[in-house]
């Protein structure tokens, strides 16, 4: 479902996928939200998948959980294996899952390695890619290992979290994020320590999972008893630059638990300005990374399609590394992870009687709440952008 396309007529889009995709370049009062065709087509998933995933910067998670040199995690971007890892620079790397010999997949997984050797035919890669060692070399008289390293894209970290991204030609990091970094100073991004992270996949689109996340319409009628209460209704969305959107709210305790486990609440991030002490900060990263910012934990979740109509999710949980220090974190982190995994399991429900909905042939574009749905709209505006400035 993720195969490339084969020309610019492939990427192009109907008359009336263009209409609608126009509708949604507007403030978020008066856009429309995103054409139905565009959460359940395959076709068009093949359009995003060349547009989006193979063009622009694509977010991985916390780059924490590569710390130590020949850290190393293996994922699929846009359909394409790679491997991501630290390397003894300290500097984040991502190959092609691709041995330069014959193809054969290198690693899988994720775990930790001093080099990565072929298990088809041994042929050895050091960690920044540059080969190091193939079997009967001297059989070859012409062959010149420096033409052979791993196939390398682009990595980069802002605001602690990785990103990747497989086309050589796109703007550099810093433009996609804009002031991302800054926008989240408050909080010690940097250093935050994964403590658990997991993957799951969803009967929804890739876009229908990053919706719920960002908005707050959603609340008091899919999470009456579990978190509607903690949450009070947000501020207006803040006005950044970058390709992200981000919206803060007050919270009644901490937004990283379920309302009958405040009792269990950490103690805030040391040196946590006051102003956002008391609330939880939602950002989407777009394309597919999204994350909530509390005074006490940071949860990540990254949204990667299968098709058009199923997709990947990775929940991330970090926490400051002196809370992660404390006697009793195990225990406490405990009832966080209950609390993202009891969310989730009242989303998805939801999410897949939304995807049902949404595959209808006489499925139309709605309209959005303003201020509850503020980031679910800026990212509608920037992805009608994105796809109609190649048709």
């Amino acid at each position: 479902m993720l195969d490339r396309v084969n020309s610019r007529d492939d990427l192009r889009l109907p008359d009336a996928l263009v209409s609608g995709l126009e509708n949604c370049i507007s403030p978020a009062e008066s856009a429309f939200c995103i054409p139905p065709e565009c959460y359940s087509s395959d076709v068009h998933l093949a359009r995003e998948t060349e547009l989006i995933f193979r063009k622009k910067w694509i977010g991985i998670g916390h780059a924490g959980r590569f710390k130590q040199a020949g850290d190393y995690e293996t994922m699929q971007i846009g359909g394409v294996p790679i491997i991501v890892l630290r390397d003894k620079d300290g500097k984040l790397r991502a190959y092609a899952n691709s041995c330069r010999h014959r193809g054969a997949r290198l690693l899988e997984g994720n775990g930790n390695c001093s080099g990565i050797r072929c298990p088809f035919h041994s042929w050895a890669y050091k960690l920044d890619g540059s080969l190091a060692g193939v079997p009967h070399i001297e059989e070859m008289p012409d062959f010149d290992r420096s033409q052979y390293g791993l196939i390398e894209f682009r990595a980069g970290e802002a605001a602690g979290l990785g990103f990747v991204c497989l086309d050589k030609n796109a703007p550099d990091l810093e433009t996609q994020v804009g002031d991302l970094a800054k926008l989240h100073s408050p909080w010690p991004m940097d250093t935050l320590v994964p403590t658990r992270s997991y993957k799951f996949e969803v009967q929804c689109n890739w876009k229908t999972f990053l919706d719920v996340f960002n908005e707050y319409y959603h609340l008091p009628y899919v999470h009456p008893d579990s978190i509607n209460s903690v949450y009070a209704p947000p501020a207006p969305a803040n006005i950044v630059t970058g390709a992200y959107a981000s919206q803060y709210g007050e919270t009644d305790g901490t937004g990283g638990l379920l309302v009958n486990q405040q009792d269990f609440a950490l103690p805030n991030m040391a040196g946590l300005d006051p102003t956002v002490a008391n609330g939880v900060r939602y950002t989407w990263v777009f394309p597919n990374m999204t994350f909530a910012a509390s005074s006490d934990a940071l949860w990540i979740y990254e949204s990667n399609p299968i098709d058009a109509n199923r997709s990947m999710i990775t929940q991330t949980a970090c926490f400051e590394k002196e809370t992660t220090e404390r006697s009793d974190f195990a225990e406490a982190a405990e009832q966080y992870y209950i609390r993202l995994d009891a969310a989730i399991a009242e989303d998805i429900p939801a999410l897949e009687n939304q995807q049902l909905g949404l595959k209808s042939p006489f499925a139309e574009q709605g309209r959005f709440s303003p201020n509850l749905e503020a980031n679910v709209a800026s990212f509608a505006n920037w992805y009608a952008k994105t796809m109609l400035a190649q048709n």
